[in-house]
Parts: C-alpha cells; structure tokens; sequence
C-alpha cells in the first residue's frame, strides 16, 4: 500500500466548498480523507510539507496539441504531458488534429496505448467530426465512442457546412459526446493573420474580424438547440461571443466553453509591441507612443489576440461562469515554423507551463477570486464534458473521498521569470519570453504519485 500526506496546506476544492488548512491524504492512488492533522494519523508515508502553500485539485485542460503521432518533431506525448505537469495539469484532452488525424479507432487506440507507455499525466483523447477533419463526411462517432473518445472536434478548421455541423450534433448526442467547435467563418477569415483592427492596420495584415467568431458562435447555438445536443465552444476570443453565449444559456441550450489564458491576459497590441506594448495600453497609453513596431510571431495564434474590451468580456464571464473552464490551446511548434516570415509562420502558442502564472494576472488585480479561478482549471472543466462522470474518474477535479488522488501545490505569490528555454514542451513558442509572472505551481501528484517538484519543495 502506498500512501502520500500533504500536511498543513491551505487546502481549495470549490467543489466541495472547502477553503481552508488541512492535510490531504493519498492511499493507493485515490484520495482517502482531507481534513486537520489527518495526515498526522498516518506512520507510514511519504510527506510533502506545504506549509504557506495552496493546495488543489490536478488542473483539467479541455484542449492540448500533443501532436504526435505525426508531428513529433513539435511536441510528443512524453514531452507535452511534463510540460502539463509542471503546469500543475494531471488531464490533458488531446486535440485530433496528428497525421493520421483521430477518425478512427485504430487512430484512438494507439494514442491511448502511447499515453500508457510514455506519457507523464492522464490524456483524454478527441475524435474527429468528420473524417480527415476535411468537413464533407462525418467520422464514426459511435466508433470513436467505444475506443474511449471524451469529445469530438475538427479543432482548427471548423466545420463550415451547417447541415453536415447539424447531424454531427445530433450523431454525437446520440453516444454522448460534446462537439468542440473552432467558431470562424473560413470566408470571413480569409487568409487572415491576426485581429482585425488597428495594429493590423498599422502593420499592414489582413485582419480576421471578430464577426468571423460571433457568426459560427451564433450559428452553432441554433444548431445546437434545434439538435438538443452538447455544442462546446473552443477559445472564445470576443465581447460578441460572450454575450451570444449567455443569452443561450440563460434560455436553457446546451452549451458550455472554454477561455485560453492569453486570451484573458493578452491583446493584439502583443503582435506589434510585445508585452510592454500591451501593458502601456492597459495603462491609457495609445497608438502614438509605441515607437518601433515588429512583427512578433509567438503572439499569432487563432482565433486572434483581441481587444482590450474583448479580454475584459472574457474575464467577465469567466468570473460569472458564463466561460466554464480555462483551456490552454497548449501549440506547440519548431522554432522553424515561427521564425520566418508573419504571414507564414503557424499560429499557436505554447501554453501549459505559463497557464497559471498568466491566469493569475486577474486575481493580482481583483478581477476574479482565487476559489473562483481554480474552480475554472479543477471542476469547472470536468463537470462542463461529464469527465467525472466516467468509470475510473468518479470525483476528477476534486478531493472528494475515493477521487483520483490528482494534486497540484502551488504559490499563487511566487514572482518567477518565463524562460521558454527551460521548458519541458519542445515548443519553445511564447509571447512573454522574459517576463515576470506571479504564481506558479511548485508540485503535482497524479494518481498519488509526485509528477514534478521544482528544487526546494519539502518532500
């Protein structure tokens, strides 16, 4: 039997209400009991002393590349899930977007069996909506279903032909299964390389407009009503999306969604200006008092870095509940396909080892309690696709008794310099190279066992 006592933590599980210093205890790789000096009562264990500490769920990402099979030279299973682990992520959802892509169950299967082998944390495989992702025939649901798929998802290219994107709902909601949907009208976008507005204008790219995202947004809720199907909606970017999204909930449509953490904490203005550019327009600056512009294409991602007023909607509803998970849309990619020329550089960010310092940023400003932002990684994305619903994950995001003995210990004070070269993640691809976040996760534990534990953390 073996048992893990994390002793004298400040302890939050906003799915149980708790909030509050306890120790948890882990025996055999679930969660036996949580509560004052529990872990005091055990002789026989290994010890992880989080004293000052705030102890938690292992976070729960709706929406990761890990990109092998196929793209192993971006990112493989092994690398991307000890990148998840020093995020403080114990469940990766593995976007279908590998070559071959996952359309079919032989596809499933073998990511599953490469996971068991090499990978680090849990990885929760999507199937594709249609086969090869090409949007003209839909992929096998029941199929996917059965080899263990928890959702289905073009993922970067949505799927443009609103009867096919109809059955597809009804398909999946047939074998309940959740449609995570890239929401951008292809014609709209255009060839598109960053946010339609005046950084665009100024470095002289096509822009994609934030009604590409609010009019498949829109469409896909009615879609999704008149299926009386789960539609989720990936990376929401926009004020629009948001308020199409709450109106639908409130009238009862199945709809949940997910928010990156670049896009709650960064704008367009990083393309241009990098993070000091983005930080003077917080701060009142304008368009004049930038100097020199370049073209950063770390901060190219789709859908786009938005508005100020577009962040601010997101961490709105965010707080609110409208958005119910924060995803990372962790992309990984080669130095060689970002640095070169903007427009053909790929778009993606790599964002599992930042999440939490980058989401931190509205707690530090008194925009979203900290309860409120961890229920947003823990529960928030395990309840939103029913994860804790299936067999052997009974409790996933939570340190409810008999849970997945998941735990991720972090300082949410803890100032640290990103340095993407010491990155677990082969993608070395990020905006805020260099720059100071606050809050980081010091240890994770998957299944009761320590995944990642940065040098000086009491064990």
């Amino acid at each position: 039997m073996s048992t893990l006592a994390i002793h004298n933590g400040r302890v939050i599980d906003p799915a149980l209400g708790r909030d509050g210093i306890a120790d948890v205890v882990i025996v055999d790789g679930r969660v036996a009991r949580v509560g004052p000096n529990e872990g005091d009562a055990v002789i026989e264990a290994d010890r992880i002393d989080a004293t000052g500490l705030v102890v938690t769920p292992g976070f729960v990402d709706l929406h990761v590349h890990l990109r092998e099979p196929g793209f192993e030279y971006k990112e493989t299973i092994a690398t991307g899930t000890l990148a998840a682990a020093r995020g403080g992520f114990t469940t990766v959802c593995a976007m279908p977007n590998t070559d071959p892509p996952l359309d079919r169950r032989a596809a499933v299967e073998s990511v599953l069996r490469q996971a068991e082998e090499h990978a680090a944390v849990r990885v929760l495989p999507l199937g594709c909506i249609t086969r090869e992702r090409a949007g003209k025939e839909l992929a096998p649901a029941g199929e996917l279903a059965q080899a263990g798929v928890v959702a289905l998802s073009d993922d970067g290219d949505a799927v443009a032909d609103a009867r096919l994107m109809r059955h597809a709902l009804e398909y999946a909601g047939a074998f309940g299964l959740p449609i995570s949907q890239h929401c951008e009208d292809p014609a709209l976008v255009h060839e598109g390389q960053m946010h339609e507005g005046w950084v665009a204008t100024r470095l002289g790219l096509r822009g994609r407009p934030a009604s590409a995202e609010e009019t498949f947004v829109a469409r896909d809720i009615a879609l999704a009503d008149l299926a009386g199907a789960h539609l989720h909606i990936a990376h929401v970017s926009t004020a629009g999306s948001v308020a199409l999204i709450r109106a639908a909930r409130e009238r009862g449509v199945h709809i949940t969604a997910e928010v990156t953490p670049h896009h709650l904490a960064l704008t367009h203005e990083e393309v241009a200006f990098g993070w000091s550019g983005s930080q003077v327009a917080a701060n009142g600056g304008g368009a004049n008092g930038y100097g020199s512009i370049a073209y950063h294409s770390n901060a190219k991602v789709n859908p786009p870095l938005r508005s100020h007023g577009d962040m601010d909607a997101c961490a709105e509803a965010l707080r609110d509940g409208v958005i119910d998970a924060i995803a990372t849309d962790h992309a990984p990619h080669a130095v060689s396909d970002k640095e070169i020329e903007f427009d053909l550089a790929d778009a993606g960010i790599s964002g599992l080892e930042t999440a939490l310092g980058l989401s931190m940023s509205l707690v530090h400003a008194g925009r979203i309690e900290l309860p409120t932002l961890i229920e947003r990684l823990t529960a928030g994305p395990a309840r939103a696709w029913n994860l804790d619903q299936r067999p052997g994950l009974e409790g996933l995001g939570t340190l409810s008794p008999g849970a997945v003995g998941d735990v991720a210990i972090l300082d949410p004070d803890a100032a640290w310099t990103v340095k993407p070269e010491e990155f677990a993640s082969m993608g070395k691809n990020t905006p805020i190279a260099g720059r100071e976040l606050r809050g980081r996760v010091l240890a994770t534990v998957f299944g009761g066992r320590v995944v990642h534990a940065l040098e000086g953390i009491a064990l």
